[in-house]
């Protein structure tokens, strides 16, 4: 059992897939798109992924507004959703990635990437910021769940 991350932007779509124990997340490709409405490409290339890992649920970011609004981007992101869940049939969580590329950009800095490097990687790891966000949650939640007793008491 595997989870996508996914970073889906106007003209790429960054992706992320967990280790088979739910604990880290690793950059697997940057899917590109001439136009940003031609989306044949990247969800046939997302189903081979899926069939190749395994996998059995996807994380997408949700580009919601600092004021926690839904914008133009964020609605985009639901119709990318409801497209991916109808063609593959698994569960897709829609995860707040607020700043995730901000980080990636980051991270990619103390690696002392140069720019143009930075521009072929950026959204890749911003899918593993995502997707690593999720694993840690489900596993913060397992812990707080495996410490209450039988009552739901601490």
């Amino acid at each position: 059992m595997r989870i996508m991350g996914l970073d889906f932007g106007a003209a790429t779509c960054g992706v992320a897939i967990s280790d088979e124990l739910l604990i880290t997340a690793q950059g697997i490709e940057v899917i590109r798109r001439e136009k940003e409405n031609q989306l044949r490409h990247t969800y046939q290339r997302i189903e081979e992924l899926i069939k190749e890992y395994g996998v059995t649920k996807i994380v997408l970011g949700y580009p919601k507004h600092l004021n926690n609004s839904i914008g133009e981007r964020a609605k985009k992101s639901e119709e990318f959703a409801e497209n991916i869940k109808r063609r593959t049939g698994l569960e897709v969580v829609l995860w707040d990635e607020r700043l995730s590329t901000v980080a990636a950009h980051r991270v990619l800095d103390l690696g002392e990437v140069s720019l143009k490097q930075k521009s072929q990687v950026v959204d890749k790891v911003a899918a593993v910021i995502i997707l690593q966000g999720y694993l840690d949650y489900l596993a913060n939640t397992a812990k707080v769940d495996a410490g209450k007793g039988t009552d739901g008491e601490n």
